[in-house]
């Protein structure tokens, strides 16, 4: 059957990127679309489309300002009625923001935006990297804080965002800050969470997740949530938002103890941060993931796993030695021999298919302890390092959230098709025994995941049935029960699926090792 593309192009017409993968999703799931990608009509986006070949003359000759519309259907007539569709979502979606909006009109403006909105004192910036940091520096100057969640901006300008924040007091969260509850205020993918005493400042979005909703399940609220970016902590940069964000709780009352989490800093810049904190005259507990061995140095708490630094913070807030999230040692044992005894001979590997980034590193140094290494498209020695994310090597985790799986598509946090089909994939191998899985849910997150995933995993298990194998199916839900898809009725679906659900991102990693022989220590 032939194929069909065509492509619209709306003139100075800016839309969120997180409104537009949404409506892409959408269309992607209708039964006659091949392909869709709503997106600006920046240079980087034309690239992205002229490597699948969706790329056409009247996309070409759009601008950075104006929305393109590309889409790939069985039949013209296929394609036609997507478009019509995918038009019919943006004004719907324009319609409802409008209505919970108190000016009539959205601004189409930073400066039209401002005027409107006399008391905001934030500026959330969501438009393509070449535009965010002149929007970022407009609010800045403005004396208003910024999350620029905006990527593909270049470490220049925010080493010059960053320092004209600080000269004026202000945050500067980003870029690439997916995270972040400010004064309650849930911003870009986040969590519903009680206030509490615990003030986090993080460089890691879903770590951030992790460990807030971790912190909500034994029954501890959060002060501020502060994301910082992924190259905050690099030597170029130099921590200048993480310093920010410590000083920002160390005087901040609400804040009684302060928790930086962050992928391991460049060395230089983990000392000037080492000395903010012990400045702070507040409990500090620090997770540098990669971390080989918790200890106490100075009077800070360093930990191993996100876990490890849940549990640190809810010792210190109850005052009690806990474990407050560990499963028994024995209760885990029981499960993983109960799932290997059905393993079928040859079956040995474990393939590890994340959301989350900060949870497939944190996986791949669980999973460290008890193998010789893990493969991975991501923060992996060479070594073990994987050229093509979508070819799996023996014992494997990937983070399907990485540009090379969205360049096209949304993040699987919003459209969990695409993981769903490597799922399928990977059972079919005969050496796989486990898939080990994340599902991230909250704010901005698909709004019902497991839906579609617990079919999946049904399908995949009788799949691998069929062929006289067994497929164990190891999952963990990052979520809190107030969020709007419910943690626990996402757990539910997952195990009348067939899944193992565990209460933590870590001890998934580690049921899975067991299972495929690892002695639990």
């Amino acid at each position: 059957m032939g194929k069909s593309v065509i492509s619209h192009v709306i003139p100075r017409t800016y839309q969120d990127s997180v409104r537009l993968m949404r409506i892409s999703e959408k269309l992607s799931n209708l039964d006659t679309i091949q392909r869709s990608f709503v997106a600006m009509g920046t240079d980087a986006n034309k690239r992205v489309l002229e490597q699948i070949d969706l790329l056409t003359d009247a996309v070409n000759e759009a601008g950075a300002n104006d929305l393109i519309f590309v889409i790939e259907a069985d039949s013209k007539d296929a394609a036609k009625g997507a478009l019509v569709q995918a038009e019919a979502l943006l004004a719907e979606s324009e319609k409802k923001t409008n209505s919970g909006s108190k000016m009539e009109v959205l601004p189409k403006t930073f400066e039209q935006a401002y005027k409107g909105f006399t008391d905001a004192n934030m500026l959330f910036v969501s438009v393509p990297g070449p535009y965010a940091a002149l929007e970022a520096s407009k609010a800045l100057n403005a004396n208003m804080n910024v999350m620029l969640f905006s990527d593909n901006v270049s470490l220049e300008d925010e080493l010059s965002l960053k320092k004209l924040a600080t000269e004026k007091g202000l945050l500067l969260m980003g870029p690439g800050c997916g995270t972040a509850v400010i004064n309650g205020i849930a911003l870009g993918f986040a969590n519903v969470l009680n206030r509490g005493p615990v003030g986090i400042v993080g460089a890691s979005g879903t770590g951030l997740q992790e460990l807030t909703t971790l912190l909500d399940r034994g029954g501890v609220g959060v002060s501020q949530v502060i994301g910082v970016g992924g190259r905050d902590l690099s030597d170029t940069i130099g921590g200048i938002m993480m310093k920010k964000g410590i000083s920002l709780l160390s005087s901040d009352p609400a804040t009684e103890l302060i928790v930086l989490i962050s992928k391991p800093p460049a060395i230089a810049v983990t000392q000037t941060i080492l000395k903010d904190v012990l400045s702070s005259g507040k409990p500090v507990v620090v997770n540098f993931l990669g971390e080989d061995e918790a200890r106490e140095q100075d009077g800070i708490l360093f930990t191993e796993t996100i876990e490890d630094t849940a549990e640190a913070v809810l010792s210190l807030i109850h005052e009690n030695s806990g474990p407050f999230l560990a499963t028994n040692s024995d209760t885990l044992i029981k499960m993983a021999n109960n799932e290997r005894e059905q393993l079928a001979d040859g079956q040995k590997y474990i393939r590890g298919l994340f959301a989350g980034g900060s949870l497939c590193d944190e996986a791949i140094d669980v999973l460290r302890k008890y193998f010789q290494g893990v493969y991975s498209n991501v923060s992996v020695s060479k070594k073990w390092a994987l050229n093509n994310g979508r070819i799996s090597k023996k014992h494997s985790c990937i983070d399907m959230g990485e540009e090379e799986f969205t360049q096209s598509r949304p993040h699987p946090m919003i459209d969990p098709s695409l993981r769903q089909d490597r799922i399928l994939m990977e059972a079919t191998d005969p050496s796989v025994a486990v898939i080990l899985l994340d599902i991230v849910i909250g704010y901005g997150a698909h709004d019902n995941p497991t839906a579609s995933l617990a079919k999946i995993i049904r399908q995949a298990k009788a799949e691998a049935a069929a062929n006289k194998r067994y497929l164990s199916v190891v999952t963990h839900v990052c979520g809190s029960e107030k969020d709007p898809q419910g943690l626990r009725r996402q757990e539910e679906s997952l195990c009348n699926a067939g899944a193992l659900v565990l209460p933590t991102n870590a001890q998934a990693a580690k049921i899975a090792a067991a299972i495929v022989g690892a002695e639990l220590n």
